[in-house]
Parts: structure tokens; C-alpha cells; sequence
């Protein structure tokens, strides 16, 4: 890939949304072109799969939305994502930022619902192409601060409705997937601050070899 493809990481509330927008505003002011995306909705498709993997509200059923329904339904909306906006941004020598991928199904449905991981890794296999990112910040937050986040959120889908329990061992499984890799930085994003949007762009400086000229 002739692109650079950089992803975000971390439980919901960790402030990763925000340090994604945040990088991707600091690399255009550097002249560089960004494509900015997420998962699950980054495309039209994606979008409605979307609606229905996290505000699904079963009239009939008791038994609410299956892990490995939902597995699926991030699977297709993965496989839209890479091949509509991802790959081809790379290919044209972009710069691609997303806020979450591959190891936020890891974290959530492999160690958090325990979906078979070899399951996972099968379709990653034939959905993902090989396209993986080549820089990821993993933020880990405080249960007090993701609280506080929670409460000042406009909207909310049943994720959000987890017990805490859920969300301490996704953390702690984000940390598992990011430890001993280079190309993974954790970070603290308790506080949320310009020292931390500061700190990442840095790190990402460094990869690309941009001479930091703004006044950060």
C-alpha cells in the first residue's frame, strides 16, 4: 500500500472519537490529504448495519440480538469499509485514520462474548486483504472518567447499557492485544487533554517523517 493507514482503539467513552478527529485536523493543517472513517457505519451500508448490530430492540424475541448475528453484521459492515474506503484510499496514497477495527472485535466479541477468535480470524482472513493498519493508539480511560463521559453523551445504544464488569475486561483485553507490539502505543486518556493530542501527534510525525512545524 502506498497510503499510511493509523487506527484508534479503546473501550466506548475512552476519548478515542475525539483524538482521531483531533489527529486528523493537525496532519491536513501539515498539508497532508486524511481520509477520516469509523466502524461499524463508515459507509452507506454500513450505516444500517449499524442501526441494527447496536439499537435493535426485538419486539418478539426474548433473547435479543445473538453474538454471532451480531458478529456479521460487523463482519459485513467491515468488509464494505475496506473495500469501498479503506483500500482504495491507501492505494492512492492517503492517509487513512479510523476510530476502531479489527481489535475492537477482538476485545468486544472474542474475549468480551466469547466468540470462537479462530472463527474471527477466518473472516478476517478473506474480508480484510491483507489491509491492516501500520500504526495504532490504544486509550485507556478510568471507570470514573468513562462515566463521566457517558452522562454528557446526547445519544446512547445498548452498548452503553453494559455493566461496568464488561467494559473493565474489554480494557484489559485492548492492553493483552496491544502488549509487546511496535507498532502500538497505549496511552492514558483519562484527562483527554492537548498534552495527549499533542503526544500522539508526535508519535505519528515520527512515522511519517513530517517535520513538526505547528505550534503544538
Amino acid at each position: 500500500m502506498a497510503g499510511f493507514f493509523i487506527s484508534f482503539e479503546g473501550i466506548d467513552k475512552s476519548g478515542k472519537s475525539t483524538q482521531a478527529a483531533r489527529l486528523v485536523r493537525y496532519l491536513q493543517e501539515a498539508g497532508r490529504e486524511v481520509v477520516f472513517t469509523h466502524e461499524p457505519g463508515g459507509t452507506e451500508l454500513g450505516q444500517e448495519l449499524r442501526h441494527l448490530a447496536l439499537n435493535w430492540k426485538p419486539q418478539n424475541s426474548q433473547s435479543g440480538v445473538d453474538p454471532t448475528a451480531e458478529i456479521f453484521l460487523f463482519a459485513a459492515d467491515r468488509a464494505q469499509h475496506v473495500a469501498e474506503i479503506i483500500q482504495p484510499a491507501l492505494e492512492e496514497g492517503k492517509i487513512v485514520v479510523t476510530d476502531r477495527y479489527v481489535d475492537s472485535t477482538l476485545a468486544y466479541q472474542v474475549y468480551g462474548k466469547k466468540i470462537n477468535k479462530n472463527f474471527i480470524q477466518n473472516i478476517h482472513k478473506y474480508i480484510l486483504d491483507g489491509v491492516k493498519p501500520n500504526l495504532t493508539f490504544v486509550l485507556k480511560v478510568s471507570p470514573k472518567a468513562s462515566r463521566k463521559r457517558l452522562i454528557k453523551r446526547k445519544t446512547t445504544n445498548r452498548y452503553d447499557n453494559f455493566a461496568q464488569s464488561f467494559y473493565t475486561k474489554a480494557q484489559k483485553s485492548f492492553l493483552k492485544i496491544a502488549k509487546n507490539r511496535k507498532n502500538y502505543f497505549i496511552l492514558d486518556s483519562s484527562v483527554n487533554d492537548s498534552s495527549l493530542e499533542k503526544k500522539i501527534f508526535r508519535i505519528v510525525c515520527k512515522y511519517l517523517k513530517i517535520t513538526i512545524l505547528l505550534r503544538i
